[in-house]
């Protein structure tokens, strides 16, 4: 299948799926030496997960869209549990994956460009928020969930503070206080021959999130926070 644009996630997703256990995709960030994320890591099973997405999983409720579903495994958690849930899915290969894994509802597209229908939850796990990419990008992430959001409905995301990234030995933060958010990394990715160019993707503070998401008209709750600053967070319609 020829791609016009890399899919290092998709293709190690399927790869997985067809059998090569191995498979895992080789993450470079401009903060952090390069790390590989195992293909199976995306096909755990509810038990495997993570406090912080289980927990999540726990507080969805009614129609709910599942914004980079990956590979699906939350999507099919969250059937098993007996919800109306659909996958959200930019890559091609990873949405056919989810399909051949039982996820009912799938689709295959860019959350911002796609036309949106209401959903009562919105689920963003696996530092989800990123997909706004930057500060600067964020106001259209939020008016973007808007539109897909039936009235009532809630924003479930994680994101985490990785301010622990620019600690010295001594305890102090160094930090350019000209330069970008200290939560804007950028990113490749590579698996086999395939390799994206770079993108930005957005780590955010929760008090940060709080503030940005009151001028959008959110009231934002802090549902959970773990030790290693990793959080969950709920946005609701004020």
């Amino acid at each position: 299948m020829e791609l016009d644009t890399p899919d290092p996630i998709g293709g190690a997703i399927k790869a997985y799926w067809e059998g090569r256990k191995d498979a895992a995709v080789t993450v470079y960030s401009n903060q952090m030496e390069a790390d590989e994320l195992p293909a199976a890591y995306l096909f755990r099973e509810f038990a495997e997960m993570p406090e912080r997405e289980q927990f999540a999983l726990s507080e969805a409720r009614g129609r709910v869209l599942d914004v980079g579903a990956g590979a699906g495994s939350h999507a099919l958690a969250l059937q098993e549990k007996g919800l109306e849930v659909t996958a959200l899915e930019i890559s091609a290969r990873a949405a056919e994956v989810q399909k051949a894994r039982g996820v009912r509802n799938v689709i295959h597209g860019d959350f911002f460009s796609l036309p949106p229908t209401p959903h009562d939850t919105l689920l963003l796990l696996m530092n989800g928020v990123g997909i706004a990419g930057t500060l600067e990008g964020l106001p259209h992430f939020l008016d973007t969930c808007k539109k897909w959001l039936a009235p009532g409905g809630q924003i479930l995301l994680e994101s985490s503070d990785i301010l622990y990234l620019y600690e010295e030995e001594d305890g102090s933060v160094l930090l350019d206080l000209n330069g970008a958010y200290y939560g804007e990394l950028t990113y490749m990715m590579e698996f086999g021959q395939e390799r994206t160019e770079p993108f930005p993707w957005l780590f955010i503070s929760f008090d940060l999130l709080q503030e940005y998401a009151q001028e959008a008209g959110f009231t934002a709750e802090l549902l959970l926070q773990e030790e290693d600053d990793h959080y969950i967070a709920r946005l609701t319609l004020a």
